[in-house]
């Protein structure tokens, strides 16, 4: 299957993933065996990595979505920066909460954001001192961009099936 066909089938599936092979074989004009196989060679090449919903953040008792911006000091040695980054994976990884932390670059120097949610301003708050008590030597400044999930003034809710109709 070409790679046009390979990436029509991701689309699909990212629009829905629960159809079967033999629906998404009839929408793409081809095989179920062929999407099966696929669907294999898409997991296999991790352009797919996990199945798995975007619930309703709100209705699961959530009401902020943080965005912290974080600008980490310098590190003397590149070594310790290994060590640094294995550290903050932890970190996140024992923070269900955190759905999202990667390096980057931008806001005025920063080079770290980390998207996390939360169910009221308490569990923020606390979250924000454990991190700032954690991290304080590492870290010289971070900001926060707090949304609420239940703003009616929401333009588009998050979700990845949009991607789909990226040409």
């Amino acid at each position: 299957m070409k790679d046009e066909k390979l990436l029509k089938l991701l689309r699909l599936m990212m629009k829905n993933s629960r159809l079967s092979d033999r629906e998404l074989a009839k929408r793409m004009g081809s095989s179920q065996p062929t999407v099966t196989r696929t669907r294999a060679k898409l997991e296999a090449d991790r352009y797919i990595r996990s199945y798995t919903v975007v619930p309703d953040f709100e209705k699961l008792g959530y009401k902020i979505m943080a965005f912290t911006f974080s600008k980490m000091a310098s590190y003397p040695s590149r070594e310790d920066a290994v060590e640094v980054m294995k550290q903050a994976s932890r970190w996140v990884t024992e923070r269900p909460n955190v759905i999202f932390a990667s390096d980057g670059q931008g806001l005025g120097g920063k080079d770290v954001v980390m998207i996390s949610l939360h169910k009221d301003y308490d569990d923020y708050t606390d979250f924000m001192r454990t991190y700032a008590l954690d991290w304080g030597q590492i870290v010289a400044s971070f900001e926060n961009f707090m949304v609420s999930i239940g703003s009616k003034f929401k333009m588009k809710s998050l979700d990845l099936k949009y991607l789909a109709d990226e040409s």
